[in-house]
């Protein structure tokens, strides 16, 4: 009896820190893919009531149009060996609805080896500059390229994002406000061979969660296709930034500027078919993701309010969410005493088995898209957790390799 009692209080209290650490886990993977986003939508509505109330009340009008002064515009993109895609890209800027008189586009060319500096140089649209340099990597471009902009406002695109015509001037307007340092676009990504992919889904899932944060004048993370900042606003990135869109964003943010989301303003990129280099794409932005947090300490702190929230929900636990779904699994074994925990081991199994079905290619139909979604989830995760292990390493290098396009 003697042994048996500390036996068995160390089985209860092994037992109950496996069931906090895996609740823990679980609350915070449901918060940040889940409950977050619910947060953002019943404060909208709350708001949305408040704002109502004092229209009743006052009678100031909602709504909001386009604006009425339109300030010297930059359109910057950076390039590395884009020579397939840089001819329609020029046409595309050039036939964006903005005074032309208030207009350049700026092409940073990152040590290209191909003709993408002879396409530029042979534009014949005085609007059009090239800057050219030795291969640097994307956050030297930005910080030759965005001092050297004449644009009050610079907007920062790709070279494979295709920008539709009124795109601008919807970014622009939101600008009269002196609190908006940054506006988001709206990215829409398309596949040639595929009605239906699975990245699609999830940027749906991400952009209508952009879309609510900025509603609050915090989003979390640019879509580097097209976004509009504050010339003055911008400080050089440290040498070696990874992810400089998210960076700048961020900066902007921990500075006290709204960063907000324009649904109207909508450009288009391709997705890709080449998934073993989408994973090393992913695996970069996530090693860059992880820098950032040395970058912006300022929103880690609960004394950024609502942007700390944000940044904490909608990223950081993101990134950490390989490391949370392997704890909630393994504690998860140790309770399969109770009936509910063998039901929620099962639920695990399951969904990576479908995963791998997913992977496989196993099935047709819904039960195709339900497991490609799954695989979808489970290879970006997988993607962060090689990024993190890059950036422990400082393994990861900061330029970037352009992605193969159908």
């Amino acid at each position: 009896m003697r042994l048996a009692i500390p036996l068995s209080s160390g089985h209860g209290g092994g037992q109950a820190m496996a069931t906090v650490v895996f609740w823990g886990t679980a609350i915070l993977l449901l918060h940040t893919y889940f409950l977050y986003p619910l947060m953002l939508f019943l404060l909208d509505g709350v708001r949305q009531v408040a704002r109502n109330v004092r229209f009743m009340r006052q009678g100031h009008d909602l709504r909001r149009g386009e604006g009425q002064r339109w300030p010297a515009v930059s359109l910057v993109v950076a390039a590395h060996d884009e020579a397939a895609c840089m001819a329609g890209k020029l046409a595309n800027s050039l036939a964006l609805d903005y005074p032309a008189d208030r207009f350049e586009v700026l092409i940073g060319s990152d040590g290209s080896t191909d003709a993408t500096e002879q396409i530029v140089r042979r534009c014949g649209d005085p609007r059009v500059r090239l800057s050219a340099a030795p291969r640097e990597g994307k956050a030297g471009v930005l910080n030759r390229c965005v001092p050297a902009a004449r644009g009050e406002i610079v907007v920062l695109s790709d070279a494979n994002t295709m920008i539709e015509p009124k795109a601008i001037r919807k970014l622009i307007r939101h600008f009269e406000d002196p609190e908006v340092g940054a506006v988001c676009g709206r990215l829409t990504l398309y596949n040639r061979t595929r009605r239906e992919y699975e990245e699609s889904a999830y940027w749906e899932y991400e952009s209508l969660i952009k879309l609510y944060e900025g509603k609050f004048g915090s989003v979390i993370g640019v879509n580097g296709g097209l976004y509009a900042i504050r010339r003055r606003l911008f400080t050089a990135l440290p040498p070696g930034t990874i992810v400089d869109d998210l960076v700048i964003a961020l900066r902007i943010l921990e500075n006290g500027y709204q960063v907000r989301y324009d649904p109207e303003a909508v450009a288009y990129e391709e997705t890709t078919e080449d998934y073993d280099g989408e994973f090393r794409r992913r695996a970069r932005i996530a090693a860059g993701n992880f820098q950032s947090l040395g970058v912006v300490p300022g929103l880690l702190s609960p004394a950024a309010g609502f942007r700390a929230f944000a940044f904490w929900s909608h990223k950081v636990l993101r990134w950490f969410a390989p490391a949370l779904m392997a704890v909630a699994f393994v504690s998860n074994w140790f309770l399969l005493e109770s009936a509910l925990y063998r039901v929620l081991l099962a639920a695990q199994l399951l969904f990576y088995g479908m995963a791998a079905a997913g992977g496989a290619r196993w099935f047709d139909g819904v039960l195709r898209r339900v497991t490609s979604a799954a695989y979808y989830f489970v290879k970006m995760n997988a993607a962060i957790a090689v990024g993190f292990w890059r950036f422990v390493r400082g393994s990861q290098a900061p330029a970037w390799e352009r992605t193969a396009r159908a």
